[in-house]
């Protein structure tokens, strides 16, 4: 049942209701409905076509004198009362019912609010709702069952998690769905400057509690009145802390009274608060899963008007690493997008709007691309996170590299349950090195927009910072931030800033840059399997990073990204200008023959430079135009200069130069070739154990490698 049927009923969650077969409802003949004055603050216009036809329209709704209910439309919700029903009491509303609803709104009394929080409005939190009301609702609803076992029920429960996943809705949730006495409690409102008055405003509290058992205490942000104590310099905080200990051993066994504590920071929270008989169960309320965010999604566009082409799967795909509050705010900006369209036609000055513009608006696909371009996830909104929009046309050749890639990054996030088949983890990270301009940054940015991950860009030199042990900080903080908005991709640019061989920066800094790796290296081994965190480091210095980041575990991909052959250089031309009109006169073929040795980059800015010049060429057209506007054939130049030639890549190539030179590359390619070598040795010994292994199965014994072949059939 949903929470309108049951605030009706007057039954909650849990209870068990007898259902009978009634013998004769009659069709309504006329009934008399009359909204709630608060309900419908700032709506004019004809509220009967807007909320009362469509809700009754091809329906056959049970009503009873004094019912509530409540409809949505028009971007908001409205409650409604029934006032009078003809026959009498109770009776169905058909088509042919006559519905009055004429006459003043009717006041609030003490009915209950239908759209207040209930477990129905809670998503992602499933299996935890799960343990929070078998520790709440059992001793609120039940305490026999503990007092017969001969066991004293939970008194209190800490709630953990990330700022934004629904800590203090779940409370407030408990408590309307239980019925419970709730009194909440704010951190700072019960501190006061008088000696023993914060203390006397939390015992005054608890007091209240047992008055009106059974009774739950929330106590939000309980990390700013119970701080550990070694660690708190003021003698007030201490105090309180101790009060608190003694309260909630103080309660009595049978006072029906729970402790709700919400915290994003349990590690503040003083250690004897943690203990058995305190709190008794900590639970995670962490990030939600796809399958939690589609949940949220779907209760938070529960009230909006959207129309069918919305999406709800795609945008819960693409939203990793977002948290309730996230999701919430997403649906807003949605929301907004559409109020922003209808601008023109809502007259901003007026006190109120009228239905039917109300009606008209709707919520599209379109609203909820356009507030994902916004968003990001709250987590890492201190860091700069963003899903690229580099994809794989923008990176021209290096096809063997893009295929490891997606073996290696993308292969997990869209995959997972290939790797729980095969057994097998997926690889930690992958190490980029070769020479400047051969589009490393370029690879990582699109391999993360590729599998619709977060993508954290650190440069090496930023996590370094002049205080002793903040540097380090710094790095366990970035790794904290990545795996809450998993899948992310950690990119490290210039890693051999932070990476350089340990020894080396002794006297440097003090030794921040060895204890930063030390910080790395353990972050990497600890990284959880559960959460998709990769890691992507690009350096053009890879001798000297140290080679405990190279091994297996780690940086298990190690990718040479060489200068562009002839084909690759091909393509970046192509992908340089695939969205610049190019003369069809221009070869790209040849252009590729002579920049020979050329890095990506480099042909990037004979690209921008042909460009430059092909606008100066456009400009200069229009001025002459402007100044000689009776010449007959003026469309005829427009058309013309419209375009790059090819005399402005001519005039481009003579300042073209090379970034890489050719004893650079030499030292790349023997850097490369030190590292095959040291593996081909293994490789080696490898096959000749087992082609060994192979002679001593088979009668017939091996004459060439061709025939191996007959393996694989």
């Amino acid at each position: 049942m949903n929470r309108v049927v049951r605030t009706t009923l007057r039954v909650r969650l849990g209870d068990i209701v007898t259902v009978q077969l009634f013998p004769e409802i009659k069709f309504g003949k006329r009934v008399h409905i009359l909204p709630l004055d608060d309900s419908i603050e700032g709506i004019s216009g004809n509220l009967f076509d807007t909320y009362l036809k469509p809700y009754f329209l091809e329906q056959y709704r049970p009503v009873k004198k004094g019912d509530l209910f409540l409809v949505r439309g028009g971007l908001r919700s409205v409650e409604f009362k029934m006032v009078e029903t003809d026959p009498e009491e109770y009776c169905v509303v058909a088509p042919i019912t006559e519905i009055f609803w004429e006459g003043e709104a009717v006041k609030r009394e003490d009915e209950e609010r239908l759209d207040g929080v209930g477990y129905d409005d809670i998503g992602g939190v499933r299996k935890q709702l799960g343990q929070i009301r078998e520790l709440m609702e059992l001793p609120l609803r039940h305490p026999q069952l503990f007092k017969n076992i001969g066991v004293k029920p939970p008194k209190g429960i800490l709630l953990y998690g990330p700022p934004g996943t629904g800590k203090t809705l779940i409370a407030k949730a408990i408590a309307n769905e239980t019925g419970a006495f709730f009194i909440c409690i704010n951190g700072p409102e019960i501190m006061s400057g008088m000696a023993g008055e914060s203390e006397a405003n939390l015992r005054k509290a608890f007091e209240k509690a047992e008055a009106n058992a059974p009774s739950i205490i929330f106590m939000d942000e309980i990390d700013s009145i119970a701080p550990k104590r070694e660690k708190t310099h003021g003698e007030v905080e201490k105090r309180i802390v101790s009060q608190l200990l003694t309260l909630m051993d103080g309660l009595k066994a049978r006072a029906h009274v729970i402790v709700i504590g919400a915290t994003n920071r349990p590690n503040s929270i003083d250690p004897a608060l943690r203990r058995f008989g305190r709190f008794d169960r900590e639970i995670d309320i962490g990030v939600p899963d796809e399958v939690g965010r589609l949940e949220v999604l779907h209760i938070h566009t529960r009230k909006m008007r959207i129309t069918e082409d919305v999406c709800l799967e795609r945008v819960a795909k693409d939203t990793h690493g977002y948290v309730g509050a996230d999701l919430a705010s997403l649906c807003t900006e949605a929301a907004l997008q559409c109020i922003r369209e209808k601008m023109d036609v809502i007259d901003v000055e007026a006190e109120t709007t009228d239905a039917e513009i109300l009606n008209s608006m709707f919520v599209t696909n379109e609203h909820f691309k356009t507030a994902l371009g916004f968003s990001n996830p709250s987590a890492l909104r201190e860091t700069f996170v963003e899903v690229p929009d580099v994809t794989w046309d923008d990176i021209g050749g290096l096809e063997s590299v893009k295929r490891e890639l997606q073996e290696t990054v993308q292969y997990p996030v869209e995959h997972p349950e290939k790797f729980e088949k095969f057994g097998m983890s997926p690889s930690r990270g992958v190490l980029f090195y070769g020479p400047p301009g051969c589009g490393k940054t370029l690879l990582a940015k699109a391999i993360a927009n590729e599998c619709q991950a977060n993508f954290i860009s650190i440069k090496g030199p930023e996590l370094l910072t002049m205080w002793f042990g903040e540097s380090e900080a710094n790095v366990r903080d970035l790794f904290d931030k990545a795996r809450q908005s998993a899948p992310c991709v950690l990119f490290f640019d210039e890693l051999d800033s932070i990476a350089i061989q340990r020894g080396n920066s002794i006297g440097d800094a003090g030794g921040a840059a060895d204890r930063v790796l030390n910080q790395l290296l353990t972050e990497m081994d600890g990284l959880s399997a559960k959460k998709t965190v990769f890691i992507i480091g690009a350096t053009n210095r890879p001798d000297i990073i140290d080679p405990a980041l190279l091994r297996p575990g780690r940086l298990d991909q190690l990718i040479f990204i060489p200068l562009p052959d002839e084909a690759s250089r091909y393509k970046i031309f192509t992908s340089c200008l695939r969205k610049s009109p190019v003369s069809h006169h221009v070869d790209f073929e040849t252009l590729a023959k002579i920049t020979e040795g050329f890095s990506g980059a480099d042909i990037t800015e004979i690209c921008q430079r042909a460009c430059k010049y092909a606008i100066r060429e456009d400009i200069e057209k229009d001025i002459f135009r402007e100044k000689d506007m009776n010449r007959p054939s003026i469309e005829e130049d427009a058309n013309e200069a419209a375009e790059i030639k090819l005399s402005h890549f001519v005039e481009a190539l003579k300042f073209a130069r090379r970034s890489v030179s050719d004893a650079d590359m030499l030292r790349y390619i023997e850097f490369a070739k030190t590292l095959q070598d040291s593996r081909s040795i293994y490789s080696t010994k490898l096959s000749e154990a087992v082609m060994e292994g192979l002679k001593s199965t088979e009668s017939k014994p091996l004459a060439s490698p061709d025939d191996c072949s007959g393996l694989y059939d």
